[in-house]
């Protein structure tokens, strides 16, 4: 289904939901499945397999598969409490009496109990539930054991487009329950699963939880979402004097339309509303999916301004009858079954779609050439390889350099030999310590420029300037009452026991005292109610100019504001001089870079009064960096 807004108000506004065609693929069977890790300081990928019936403790390569549930949403979805409440009572009212249930992309189990649980305690394997997750199938075999639900639930490990009637699945199901959604909406496979679902799965006229959903959107003005689309305007502001979009550059690199999940809470203040809310389509599970679908909405704007981006939500109602809702408003709006006004939750937010802007670009090889009128110059594009040769020659005339000193070299840099430089050594090594892909990945894990400038050893001069030169690892204590909570340990969820789960999911709270918690990344600005309890401390700095290696740190953090610690934002500042007088910080001020976090296991109650009893007025933070992995081991102390 595709749906766009009038082009008689701006022309080619990407407000679109892209059905995605595929669940992700996976390689499995009942015993075994291949997880893909990648190793983000060396860029290469590897698949690992995991046994059905080995440990969530077994490593390989430096993580286990307690590590990788603990960077998924489970945790944060199972911690919300609005959404278990209002899938628990629309399971309740639709399912009254013994029938045969469907749970696709079962998870922990949750929605299949509760079927269950509907049907009362005397029936037998009524409810069929299928999660092709190996590493879930296994925690979800703990939960529905502990639950005394094993003989009620058949749990298959494989995806719902695998199951076969008859074989997999006995007869076709009177109830679907599934919640495989995301901050779109759509973008978890939703409409292949629901269309095969429906053609091989479920009888005809089934009952489904939930009923529908109805996706919303308004148009804003906001100068911050618009900045972070949009090159050309900032280029245009510049004062270097580089042309990063020349004429003609569209027919080399283009945008392409796109949501962003994004907390619009966080910038209501920095948002003008252009429109009130409009409706941009329905979706029914009851019923079959069209493959394909599109509407036009005409858009009344409300105030004068630039329409700068379209932010969208949706309303989730549970039950045929439309007296169960959950939303993912924003919180400024109010609309029936706007839930968004609950606890702050990360696993579902609200989708900017930002109106068509400019290309992205690669300008450090121009700084170079622009600076440098002499300078022969070597570049690597790892993501965009050959685009990213075309765009240099698409805007070398017009920022006035010969092509004839820029060198695209397209080849591993482990191979990079004299030949190569032409028998020269290299002076100046540059590079970008932002990689696209890494947005999900924790702030040392950029350090590959690091083991990409260890990898370059033997064609850099004895002294090359190496820019950055520095990365500084720098940490301050937080208070974050809602990121906390979206991650404490689970008891009962309506009900069913989820304790089993916490230490394999990454919870806080109550854990063993030996287990710590996981750093994850995070926007700091966007989590909710946020304050720093002390200034940035360094932990450890490495140094670029020399390779890469192992290093440890540890420093002492002062609280500066008394309150309740929930734990640690850690981050790397980028020294670009060796005076230190060119640093670029991404720290939780900076809205552009994600920081990690470490959560404490229990939080803390901190004061800056040395006379105060009973509370801490400081703490000590230790890590160790293995760069083999990229993996920071942060442990801390409180005194």
């Amino acid at each position: 289904m595709l749906s766009r807004v009038s082009k008689t108000l701006f022309p080619k506004l990407p407000l679109c939901c892209i059905l995605r065609f595929a669940r992700a693929m996976s390689s499995q069977s009942a015993q075994r499945a291949f997880q893909l890790r990648v190793n983000p300081i060396t860029g290469n990928s590897e698949w690992v397999v995991i046994e059905e019936d080995e440990p969530e403790e077994q490593t390989f390569n430096g993580g286990s598969q307690n590590a990788l549930l603990a960077t998924t949403s489970y945790l944060d979805m199972l911690n919300d409490s609005h959404r278990n409440r209002a899938f628990r009572e629309a399971i309740d009212k639709t399912i009254s009496t013994p029938c045969h249930v469907l749970d696709i992309g079962s998870g922990t189990g949750l929605l299949s109990m509760m079927a269950a649980r509907a049907m009362g305690s005397m029936t037998c394997r009524m409810v069929t539930a299928c999660e092709s997750y190996l590493p879930m199938v296994k925690l979800m075999k703990k939960v529905v054991r502990l639950n005394g639900m094993e003989n009620q639930i058949k749990l298959i490990n494989k995806r719902s487009d695998e199951l076969k009637r008859g074989i997999d699945i006995t007869s076709p199901a009177q109830v679907l329950v599934s919640e495989i959604l995301d901050s779109e909406l759509l973008g978890e496979g939703l409409i292949p699963s629901l269309k095969h679902a429906h053609d091989m799965l479920l009888v005809e006229n089934s009952e489904t939880v939930p009923y529908k959903a109805t996706t919303y959107g308004q148009l804003v003005e906001s100068t911050f979402l618009w900045k972070l689309h949009d090159l050309h305007g900032n280029e245009a502001k510049a004062s270097d004097g580089i042309l990063l979009v020349p004429t003609g550059l569209d027919n080399i690199l283009g945008v392409k339309p796109q949501q962003y999940a994004f907390h619009c809470d966080a910038i209501g203040k920095e948002v003008k509303l252009l429109s009130e809310p409009f409706k941009i389509f329905e979706f029914d599970f009851w019923k079959r999916p069209d493959s394909h679908g599109e509407t036009e909405v005409h858009v009344k704007a409300t105030n004068d301004g630039r329409v700068h981006a379209v932010i969208s939500w949706w309303i989730l109602q549970l039950d045929r009858e439309g007296t169960i809702f959950y939303s993912t408003a924003p919180r400024w709006i109010s609309l029936p079954g706007n839930t968004s006004h609950g606890d702050w939750c990360d696993h579902w937010k609200q989708c900017v779609w930002f109106v068509p802007g400019e290309d992205d670009s690669i300008f450090l090889t121009l700084l170079v050439a622009h600076l440098s009128k002499t300078s022969h110059v070597m570049s690597f594009f790892p993501g965009l390889q050959d685009k990213g040769f075309q765009y240099l020659q698409a805007v070398a005339n017009s920022n006035g350099f010969s092509m004839d000193r820029v060198e695209f070299l397209n080849k591993r840099k482990t191979k990079l030999t004299m030949h190569d430089t032409h028998q020269k050594k290299v002076d100046l090594l540059i590079g970008e310590p932002f990689y696209y892909g890494m947005d999900g990945m924790l702030p040392w894990q950029n350090l590959r420029f690091w083991n990409e400038r260890t990898m370059l050893d033997s064609v850099l001069s004895q002294d090359a300037l190496i820019l950055p030169c520095k990365a500084i690892l720098k940490t301050c204590a937080l208070s974050a009452p809602d990121l906390w909570n979206s991650r404490c340990c689970l008891s009962k969820i309506e009900g069913f026991d989820h304790s089993v789960v916490n230490s394999t999911l990454g919870a806080c709270g109550e854990l063993p005292a030996e287990q710590e918690c996981p750093c994850l990344p995070y926007f700091i600005w966007q989590c909710g109610n946020v304050k720093k309890l002390s200034e940035a401390f360094t932990v450890m700095e490495f140094d670029c100019s020399k390779p890469i290696t192992s290093s440890c740190g540890k420093t002492q953090v002062e609280f500066t504001e008394p309150g309740i610690c929930h734990g640690f934002a850690l981050w790397i500042d980028w020294v670009m001089d060796s005076e230190n007088s060119l640093v670029v910080s991404t720290g939780p001020e900076k809205r552009y870079w994600k920081q990690g976090v470490k959560l404490l296991a229990e939080p803390v109650a901190v004061r800056t009064n040395k006379s105060s009893t009973g509370e801490c007025r400081s703490a000590v933070i230790q890590a160790l960096f293995d760069p083999s992995s990229g993996d920071l081991d942060v442990r801390h102390a409180f005194s």
